[in-house]
């Protein structure tokens, strides 16, 4: 089982990230070490969100909790969905 965390933006998230977007970035690779994190990214094209697959929700909570996005109001709505993932 997964978890998929999904973000949606702020209109003007390319220049309020700015500030923010490195220690944003350094908390998923740490993740993404620990194994906690799967993948994460960004949609394109509008840049209006991002998706990001954790392997339990206490990850993604605790993600949710951490992130400097969220704190600095770059994140309009998030919501975990659990993942039930039948191949790869």
């Amino acid at each position: 089982m997964h978890y998929i965390l999904f973000y949606e933006y702020v209109a003007d998230v390319a220049e309020r990230r700015e500030p923010h977007r490195a220690a944003h970035l350094s908390l998923l690779r740490e993740l993404h070490e620990q194994g906690k994190l799967v993948m994460a990214g960004a949609y394109t094209d509008p840049l209006d969100g991002a998706a990001l697959v954790f392997t339990d929700r206490a990850a993604a909570e605790s993600f949710v909790t951490d992130d400097p996005y969220i704190a600095n109001g770059i994140v309009s709505q998030h919501r975990i969905r659990e993942w039930n993932v039948i191949v790869g």
